[in-house]
């Protein structure tokens, strides 16, 4: 299953309008979203210079980036954790993200509400945190009482997890999320499998408005400050004007971008950053018919990597021939890559680079 990357938040703060633009999907899905309980789920592409980079030297039928699944979740309200608004549906979706982007309203408008009637991203990013950390702590709580009389065994996977529980345990009842905590491989790998909300990674999503789209308002560097406080990454966009580029020809796009003094989307950012988030980076393969960007785990190893082309490709793997952006840059074609000594052989125990431009040789 692809990894999900979930956009939640409060009602009315854009997330719908920040999800059709980084999809594209359009005002269709954006009705289905108000009309139904389930979560859109779309593809948001990655935008990667160095896919046109790299046609410039090798001729394609087609450039292919990398993807990954973004899920809009209904908006949470005050008091989702005891059932509230879609409570425990709203919930469990989170649950099943990998990771998650918090959009939070920067913006004041006379013709949309705001459900606490005045606009502030610290107070709304409190309570959506608030939510978040008593439904894991109800959660945590029924696991840590069964975990506990497992425990008893002295069985080690139980003790593990008992101990798992009571650091989580404590710290949620703290009023703190789960992420902030230190664990070893091992524990992070257990913790994936409890599906607590506040363990996954955020990224957080200013929604601005027209008048501030590089995002230097009050409300915003106050949004910037909270984020900057936990460490956790922040983006600016402005849902609404992003919304209208995606609709653009390439030529008006870049008109409109120049005017608003940006060099690209701000969605492109907020594409990668969820990337990241999600641990993942890109090797390349280029040819005559396509140049396409892999999406694999950071730290992957080659036949892993070519795995991600199809499963023969790891369970016969001999060898990777792998050359960076930079040679071809200096080089101009693979022959002379080779030529010049640069074309490099590498085995089942290399780990990938982002970036790497790849051959695999198989044999099943």
């Amino acid at each position: 299953m692809a990894l999900q990357v979930g956009i939640i938040g409060l009602p009315l703060v854009g997330k719908t309008t920040v999800f059709n633009a980084v999809t594209a999907a359009g005002a269709e899905s954006a009705a289905y979203s108000k009309a139904s309980t389930k979560p859109n789920i779309g593809i948001a592409r990655i935008p990667d210079q160095r896919l046109q980079t790299i046609n410039q030297f090798i001729e394609t039928d087609r450039i292919a980036p990398a993807t990954i699944q973004v899920v809009d979740v209904a908006g949470l309200v005050r008091g989702a954790s005891t059932g509230q608004g879609l409570g425990n549906k709203f919930l469990a979706h989170i649950r099943d993200m990998d990771a998650i982007l918090h959009v939070v309203r920067c913006f004041d408008s006379d013709e949309v509400a705001h459900v606490e009637e005045t606009i502030d991203p610290v107070r709304d990013i409190d309570t959506v945190e608030t939510e978040l950390i008593l439904a894991d702590l109800e959660q945590v709580a029924t696991s840590l009482d069964k975990a506990e009389r497992a425990a008893r065994s002295g069985e080690k996977d139980a003790l593990a997890r008992a101990e798992i529980l009571k650091k989580a345990y404590a710290h949620l009842n703290d009023g703190h999320p789960v992420r902030e905590l230190s664990f070893t491989p091992e524990q992070k790998k257990a913790i994936k499998s409890m599906g607590m909300i506040t363990a996954k990674k955020v990224l957080f999503v200013a929604n601005v408005g027209e008048n501030d789209p590089q995002g230097q308002g009050e409300l915003v560097q106050k949004m910037r400050a909270r984020c900057a406080a936990e460490g956790a990454p922040l983006v600016t966009v402005c849902g609404k004007l992003e919304a209208e580029i995606v609709e653009l020809s390439e030529a008006d796009r870049g008109e409109m971008l120049a005017a608003m003094g940006l060099n690209e989307p701000a969605l492109a950012l907020l594409a990668r950053e969820a990337y990241k988030l999600l641990g993942l980076h890109s090797f390349f393969t280029a040819g005559p018919i396509e140049i396409k960007a892999w999406t694999i785990p950071i730290g992957a190893n080659a036949p892993q990597a070519a795995g991600a082309i199809h499963s023969d490709f790891e369970r016969g793997f001999i060898r990777a021939e792998i050359y960076s952006l930079d040679d071809l840059i200096q080089y101009k074609t693979e022959h002379e890559i080779k030529h010049h000594g640069k074309l490099r052989v590498e085995g089942k125990n290399y780990t990938m680079k982002d970036g790497d431009i790849t051959h695999f040789l198989f044999n099943v």
